[in-house]
């Protein structure tokens, strides 16, 4: 999708972070800690040796703000409208549609590793979400990696899907499914797998809506999406199945294992979110596991 020229963006409302010179993960135990917390809500911290990031202030946005029609030349200004117009969107449906006050979540771009509530991360685990400190964290570089390892195209639209699946897991933790959750528990008809499909939902609600999304100024942030646009968007909620995955890395699929849906069934529920355009079509817990 294309921004419009003229939006008002503001670089405050995302932080930038890079890992210091020499400094350590806490290596893959660190990571397994981050990752069992994004999944359980156990946070297993305190159990891990040593190791810790030593943050920096990351790359100026300060370009978003003055430089011409920067939402559609540079992937970190996307990154800014984007979130804008997330939180246009989720500040009204969100009341209306289900009486919860919407919170905006934080949202950081980092470079290397970075220090959250949840743990220490690096880029290796990928755009994630942190309902410890309520954040949405993401390393551009992972745009790239869509693309050269996970078949995806690096478009636009694509990009935006990401995060809007991040803000989804906001949504969620907001409305109280992910303490309901028990995602210890994988396979097919999982509740993990039910609450990742979800996020996908409620990223194609977002892109049904994107284009009425408006500024500090009321002007439209984006033009409605065409449907090579919204081929991207789907192509990248398949490239990140679990069936795709496990068969790219692994050469066989495992459906007892999976914790975020196979492809057909990430591209089909964001869809359903971009038709149905609301939260109530997004409940994926009131589907039967064989038609999920």
């Amino acid at each position: 999708m294309t921004f419009n020229e003229g939006i008002k963006l503001d670089p405050n409302r995302v932080k930038t972070s890079r890992a210091g010179t020499g400094a350590a993960i806490g290596g893959v135990g660190g990571i397994i800690a981050l990752l069992i917390y994004m999944f359980t809500g156990m946070d297993l911290s305190g159990m891990m040796g040593g190791g810790s990031t030593s943050e920096q202030p990351g790359m100026s946005l300060d370009h978003c703000a003055t430089e011409e029609d920067a939402a559609n030349r540079y992937d970190e200004c996307r990154m800014v409208a984007t979130a804008q117009s997330l939180d246009d969107l989720w500040s009204e449906a969100l009341p209306q549609q289900t009486n919860v006050r919407y919170q905006e979540p934080r949202f950081t771009i980092f470079e290397g590793a970075v220090n959250t509530a949840c743990g220490q991360a690096t880029s290796a685990v990928g755009p994630f979400y942190c309902p410890a400190d309520q954040g949405v964290y993401l390393d551009i570089g992972f745009f790239q990696q869509l693309e050269t390892q996970l078949g995806a195209e690096n478009a636009p639209l694509a990009q935006m899907y990401i995060v809007a699946h991040e803000w989804g897991h906001h949504i969620q933790n907001q409305l109280g499914f992910m303490s309901q959750v028990d995602t210890r528990q994988t396979g097919a008809d999982s509740g993990a797998v039910r609450l990742e499909l979800q996020a996908d939902c409620l990223a194609g609600m977002w892109v049904r809506h994107a284009s009425s999304t408006t500024d500090s100024q009321g002007t439209e942030f984006l033009v409605p999406p065409t449907e090579e646009e919204l081929r991207d968007a789907l192509t990248a909620a398949g490239a990140v199945g679990d069936d795709r995955i496990q068969e790219r890395t692994q050469g066989r699929a495992i459906p007892e294992t999976f914790s975020h849906g196979t492809s057909e069934q990430r591209m089909r529920w964001f869809a359903q979110g971009y038709e149905g355009g609301d939260v109530p079509s997004c409940n994926t817990f009131d589907v039967p596991g064989g038609q999920l």
